[in-house]
């Protein structure tokens, strides 16, 4: 349980830099701040996933509340408007917790009001309870006015004539459908009196979308008012695009509350750091048809091919979640196309998007990681290997933007005018980080692929497919040494492209120390490690470019193109920790002083789970100190890198290979 008290949520500054987030399972979510005062345009109790995981639509931005004790009205919201915050609710908050859910405590008059936020698992439904604890000297009333927006999540609405005010209300269910070709909102809820309103709430005020340099600017309508009588029941609404009655809404919130036990449960170790990660890592797991896949990040990511591949090993094998594992392969599996995996399904659902040279390559090291958890071996054989054998050789034939396997065994990528590795900010027509050419992480990620292929070839049968992956392996191997150890620095090249190399110093190398297959001896691997230890590792992860770079950005701020210039060049990623960890641990032969230290480096990273997105692991930091949690609140390759390492490098436990899933067992 996470608690902060009045000292925490009476201090708008500070509260309002503390976000909490409720998941469906859907790709939809609840999310505000722990004062309940919308800062994002992305921030509603229901934003629904109208086409899962995508589609996404702020429905039920928030609820307007105000308590009558005694006559005396308490309002408990809080809005930024031009010049001003009204009302100022949290000064009556006395506390802030989630146990699981958020729970607001507010006390007025004498008396304490608790509300209880849950999205239901599985559905675009949203549940606010209300509740009084405490001895109350005279009736307590409660009034609540829902304001709406219906509106993409990337934008924002406006006042106009064209909204259908009709609030129609039948048998304890508020249905509201504002505009032609929506979904309805419903309402459920339990209030002795609902009265229709119909009014713009204007002018309100996103101030972290002002500071991102987007518009920030609101009008929400109010369509209604439910009056509640206090003392006598709690009050419940149940926000849903389906028919849902209050009365089932104490079902909905334990079924919940035993899912999230049953989730920890499935931590493999009896650890807060280990379980909290465990938990969060639940929440980017996502339908996709019949079948799952990984919502990159919240609030405002889809499911992209790369994030996916990296984040699925730490999000779902050390917690033994073998089935869903698989679902997302085969979800990826069945959309490759001339060997490449998509970057990302967009978010209006239209064909999936191929402009990544990794993702495919990542692809394979998911798989690894997969066998290595439950040697499925079969569901290998039978639907993936014949689509890791059709990469491999588009990739030595050529596919899309050049991507193609050259003489020497390396893999070249790229082109004018896109961007194609994980380092992938655009602005315009500018490619921020092109790293046209042999980018190092990218030969690594294929030499590890070969070496896989290789195995998994030598198990199936395949003789001719193992000579020829274990032959191009070597070439891959002997060619990379050949040209990426950068002598006089002592580290690797980032992009080798035929004229002089780039010796920017950038965290890319790494994988060619963590990766399961590495091509370099010991000497190397270890010079390495100490050149991005000394040059890029930061509280919270490893900075995208050496400070001492000509081209480094110590701050992520201002405008997208201002933002987008500074993503990869010196801004912080903690994802990074993870294979940094890995590499640290494994060139240090896995010592108990090596893995001593990590759990060291990993401390402001655990603190880090009570502050912007709560009990989640945030996208990116400021290069410069104090590192400022930027970007996502709330991404997945962050959360599952870490508990990914935490897990297998830095606690030492490892899962024996067997024959069936759901029955690995951890081993020291």
């Amino acid at each position: 349980m996470l608690r902060f008290g009045s000292d925490v949520c009476g201090n708008l500054e500070i509260a309002q830099g503390k976000e909490w987030l409720e998941t469906n399972g859907l790709g939809g979510f609840a999310s505000s701040t722990i004062v309940g005062m919308n800062t994002r345009r992305y921030h509603g109790l229901l934003v629904a996933a109208t086409k899962p995981p995508v589609g996404r639509l702020v429905m039920l931005s928030k609820l307007e509340e105000t308590v009558v004790l005694g006559g005396q009205a308490f309002e408990l919201g809080a809005n930024r408007y031009p010049g001003a915050t009204h009302p100022q609710g949290f000064q009556w908050l006395k506390e802030f917790r989630l146990d699981p859910y958020p729970v607001f405590v507010y006390e007025v008059g004498g008396i304490e009001i608790v509300k209880t936020v849950c999205m239901v698992h599985g559905e675009n439904t949203t549940v606010v309870r209300y509740e009084v604890r405490g001895g109350a000297a005279s009736r307590v009333q409660l009034e609540l006015r829902p304001l709406i927006a219906f509106r993409d999540y990337h934008s924002t609405t406006h006042e106009n004539v064209g909204l259908n005010r009709e609030v129609k209300n039948e048998a304890g269910i508020l249905q509201i459908s504002p505009y032609y070709g929506l979904p309805v909102l419903y309402l459920g809820h339990n209030a002795s009196a609902v009265e229709a309103s119909g009014e713009w709430y204007r002018n309100v005020q996103y101030p972290m979308e002002q500071e991102r340099g987007l518009d920030y600017v609101e009008d929400l309508f109010q369509p209604c008012v439910l009056r509640f009588d206090l003392t006598s029941a709690p009050a419940t609404i149940v926000a849903a695009t389906e028919r849902r009655q209050a009365a089932e809404a104490e079902g909905l919130v334990q079924s919940g509350r035993a899912r999230r036990s049953g989730i920890v449960a499935e931590a493999p170790l009896r650890d807060d750091f280990v379980e909290r990660l465990t938990l969060a890592a639940d929440q980017y797991i996502v339908a996709r048809g019949e079948q799952k896949s990984v919502i990159a990040g919240y609030h405002w990511f889809c499911d992209w091919g790369r994030d996916t591949m990296i984040a699925l090993p730490g999000l779902t094998l050390p917690s033994g979640r073998f089935d869903v594992a698989r679902s997302v392969l085969r979800t990826f599996a069945q959309v490759a196309d001339r060997g490449m995996l998509p970057n990302r399904f967009p978010d209006a659902g239209e064909q999936p998007e191929f402009n990544t040279v990794d993702a495919a390559l990542w692809f394979f090291e998911a798989v690894r990681a997969y066998l290595a958890y439950t040697g499925d071996y079969e569901f290998v054989r039978s639907e993936i290997y014949h689509v890791l054998a059709d990469i491999i050789q588009w990739h030595i034939k050529g596919t899309r933007y050049n991507i193609k396997v050259d003489a020497a065994g390396l893999l070249n990528a790229g082109g004018p005018g896109v961007q194609l590795t994980w380092m992938d900010a655009k602005v315009g027509d500018w490619v921020v980080t092109p790293r046209r050419g042999k980018p190092v992480e990218i030969q690594a990620l294929w030499y590890n692929a070969l070496c896989i292929m290789g195995d998994l070839a030598q198990r199936f049968g395949d003789a001719l497919g193992q000579k020829r992956y274990r032959s191009l392996s070597a070439l891959t191997q002997w060619s990379f040494n050949r040209l990426f150890w950068h002598e006089a620095g002592g580290y690797l090249y980032d992009v080798v492209n035929g004229g002089p190399p780039d010796a920017s110093l950038r965290p890319n190398q790494i994988f060619a120390v963590s990766l399961t297959h590495s091509m370099l001896n010991k000497e190397r691997a270890r010079g390495v490690v100490e050149v991005v230890e000394k040059n890029l590792l930061t509280p919270y992860g490893l900075r995208s470019l050496a400070a001492s770079d000509p081209n480094y950005r110590g701050r992520y701020t201002g405008g997208p193109a201002e933002r987008d210039s500074a993503y990869h060049q010196g801004t912080v990623w903690p994802w990074l920790m993870g294979p940094f960890l890995t590499a640290y641990i494994r060139v240090h032969d896995a010592s108990d002083v090596a893995r001593q230290q990590a759990e060291q480096w990993l401390k402001p990273l655990r603190a880090h789970l009570d502050d912007a997105g709560l009990g989640h692991v945030s996208e990116i930091f400021d290069g410069d100190a104090p590192q400022r949690p930027a970007g996502c609140i709330a991404q997945a390759w962050s959360v599952a890198e870490l508990l990914r390492a935490l897990v297998e490098d830095v606690r030492g436990l490892r899962v024996a290979g067997i024959a069936s899933a759901k029955t690995g067992v951890m081993v020291a």
